[in-house]
């Protein structure tokens, strides 16, 4: 499959965002699993670690990254590399949704507290 329209693309709600699955390998993809995320106004951050690099770019409005303890805020055309286990927060702490894509290796797992790591389901 070559082309993932956004109306076959599968929705997720998780922690008050909601994530859109484009790419992943259930939907033909190899090596790179790539997800839309919608974080509604006043979403707070949820901490988490992956196992594999992600790799998000802002498209509209604006959150606050938190990321090995360092807080940083993260705007439309902005990307934010995450390395590998490391603790990483994402809110939304302003009066608008911000959205983002989100990139992250076939195979990347997600860690949140010390629940065993999972595949998110918008990557599989």
């Amino acid at each position: 499959m070559g082309l993932i329209s956004v109306e076959a693309a599968p929705r997720f709600e998780m922690h008050g965002a909601e994530f859109t699955g484009l790419a992943a390998p259930s939907r033909g993809a190899r090596e790179t699993s790539v997800w839309r995320v919608r974080i509604a106004a006043g979403t707070p951050a949820v901490t988490h670690r992956l196992t594999r690099e992600e790799v998000l770019v802002a498209l509209s409005g604006r959150a606050q990254v938190t990321l090995a303890g360092e807080r940083f805020d993260f705007s439309a055309g902005a990307a934010v590399i995450v390395p590998p286990d490391t603790d990483f927060a994402l809110a939304n702490e302003s009066a608008e949704p911000f959205e983002a894509v989100a990139i992250l290796p076939v195979g990347g797992m997600a860690q949140v507290g010390n629940t065993a790591p999972f595949t998110p389901p918008w990557a599989v």
